[in-house]
């Protein structure tokens, strides 16, 4: 189960609605070991693309770099997809590398009803997860 804050939603969301039409991708780094996102990272979407994202090499290195030095990992790993239903296609399952990331899919295909939904990816094994949106951890 993805625990996650409000408000972190209403960011990852926001991302995808100002990105729409090309799809939005993004970070949510969090503690090592805490599954617990708790800071948000949007990226540039290099393809700038309506149906494709990858993240420029040179801002994910940098990213990489930097939630090492800081003892944090990707907890949520996030794009958005503008003509589909929120799960996982084949391209996005080839490229999920992080094995205890959360991938959350979001869907700005209808602009008045945004799906949110997260999985986890392992081997090329999806299995979507529950979704828990708090105010705040405390």
């Amino acid at each position: 189960m993805l625990t996650i804050e409000r408000a972190i939603v209403d960011k990852i969301i926001a991302h995808a609605r100002a990105d729409h039409p090309d799809e939005a991708c993004g970070v949510v780094a969090g503690a090592l070991g805490s599954d617990r996102p708790g800071r948000f990272i949007p990226m540039e979407n290099a393809e700038r693309s309506p149906t494709f994202y990858r993240f420029d090499s040179l801002e994910q290195l940098r990213v990489w770099r930097e939630m090492d030095d800081q003892d944090e990992e990707p907890v949520v790993i996030y794009h958005s997809h503008t003509a589909t239903e929120a799960y996982p296609s084949r391209t996005d399952i080839t490229y999920a590398s992080e094995p205890n990331a959360h991938y959350v899919l979001v869907s700005t295909r209808d602009p008045e009803d945004v799906e949110f939904r997260s999985y986890r990816i392992v081997d090329g094994e999806v299995t979507e997860e529950e979704v828990r949106v708090v105010e705040s951890y405390a």
